[in-house]
């Protein structure tokens, strides 16, 4: 039975989170094959989650189910290459990034960690044992990884991290010591890889940067789930302690010898929230866009009223270049030809735009616009988050700058 409607109150509810596949230039017109089929996987695992995910946001939940629907429908895998994976080109894993976190912010975040980072940084770097043991269980969401860089006194500046690894000279052992912040899946009983800087004198990489794959359930590792976030709610980031961490000599990557394999892992994942943040922008956008044909004011659809159609028009135009962007980082990716800096002016890009397409969505929906049922203010939320992690603003326009001076401003 329909609720009884009373006057002044006409309409109950918008739809306003249905995909209007908004493609002005036709960016995506040509996507085909494994590549339009894993888009289309992505959007229906999505779509099926998001109720869950938005009343997790609401209640800043971790419902893992979603870990095993994601890993379920092989969305884990981003454009990795390894054999024990499943093929997946740079646009493949563009599209999947940008549906997923259209759909909900915390899915696209649960991806870059889990496969972005921990999956990657596995298959780059770790030996055939630790591949064997733990590469499938990653993949497909059985087991959760973390990736463990950032410290709290240690952000933007990360390759001044301290958590130290030593060896014990009687055992062989090594013995990890430090702490870190802000690391998905790192208080979800699984496996961290944890990047710290060796402590060993007469070792060939003494005072060098190694990664270390360290089972939460090692005695003196203590992952403790950060709460008051008001942004991606639906994932838990956890503060860790690493209180002389004995690990086996196989633990550490045998891959990893320097800061640089981090940067190899980081750069990845920065297209990654490039095509993140388009999603979110997506989103915000259709439901603008939605809402202004369904909201009547002063006797008229919002629609018909030129400042929307401005707004809208604006939006549509920061949109299409953030799609733009998208479409020829994949390009640049699959010829083998990208360069990292062109990867961080699309994360600067992106990020920055999708806060001003979020911003002006939620003005357009009035106080609508804030309700979770209509997702802008959780997509505007949480793309504060995005806009912060694999690389600040800052970090990422000095990076630039001294790409395009030749001059480095880094203090």
């Amino acid at each position: 039975m329909a609720p009884e409607l009373f006057p002044g109150e006409k309409v109950l509810s918008y739809d306003v989170t249905s995909p209007l596949d908004t493609d002005y230039y036709a960016v995506f017109a040509d996507v085909d094959g494994a590549d339009r089929d894993q888009w289309a996987r992505a959007r229906e695992v999505g779509e099926a989650l998001a109720p869950r995910m938005a009343e997790a946001w609401d209640r800043a939940e971790y419902p893992l189910e979603a870990l095993s629907a994601l890993g379920g429908a092989d969305l884990f895998v981003d454009g990795i290459e390894h054999p024990a994976l499943t093929a997946m080109s740079p646009l493949a894993a563009g599209l999947v990034n940008m549906e997923v976190s259209r759909a909900d912010g915390s899915l696209g975040t649960v991806i870059a960690v889990q496969g972005g980072l921990a999956l990657r940084t596995l298959a780059l770097f770790g030996s055939d044992a630790q591949q064997a043991a733990w590469l499938r269980p990653l993949a497909t969401g059985e087991v959760l990884g973390a990736f463990a860089l950032t410290e709290p006194d240690h952000g933007s500046d990360s390759t001044s991290l301290e958590t130290s690894a030593r060896v014990d000279p009687e055992t062989g052992e090594w013995i990890l010591r430090g702490a870190k912040k802000w690391i998905g899946n790192g208080a979800s009983g699984g496996i961290t890889f944890v990047w710290a800087r060796v402590a060993h004198a007469g070792d060939p990489d003494d005072g060098r940067v190694r990664c270390f794959l360290v089972p939460q359930g090692t005695p003196g590792y203590t992952g403790t789930v950060i709460t008051g976030k008001l942004s991606l709610r639906g994932i838990h980031q956890a503060h860790i302690t690493l209180d002389d961490v004995r690990l086996p000599e196989d633990a550490v990557l045998p891959g990893t010898h320097s800061f640089a394999d981090t940067s190899t892992v980081l750069f990845a994942t920065r297209s990654g929230v490039a095509w993140s943040a388009l999603g979110h922008a997506t989103a915000c956008y259709e439901a603008a866009l939605a809402y202004s044909t369904q909201r009547t004011q002063f006797g008229k659809p919002l629609a018909k009223f030129q400042m929307v159609q401005e707004r809208l028009t604006q939006m549509l135009s920061q949109l299409t270049a953030m799609q733009l962007y998208c479409r020829r980082l994949a390009d640049l990716e699959a010829s083998g030809t990208l360069r990292p800096t062109q990867a961080s002016l699309a994360k600067f890009h992106n990020t920055r735009t999708a806060r001003d397409i979020a911003r002006t969505a939620r003005d357009l929906l009035g106080g609508n616009g804030i309700l979770l049922e209509n997702r802008v203010m959780q997509h505007l939320a949480d793309i504060e988050a995005i806009h912060t992690y694999e690389g600040t603003e800052s970090v990422q326009a000095l990076i630039i700058g001294r790409d395009i001076t030749g001059v480095g401003a880094f203090v």
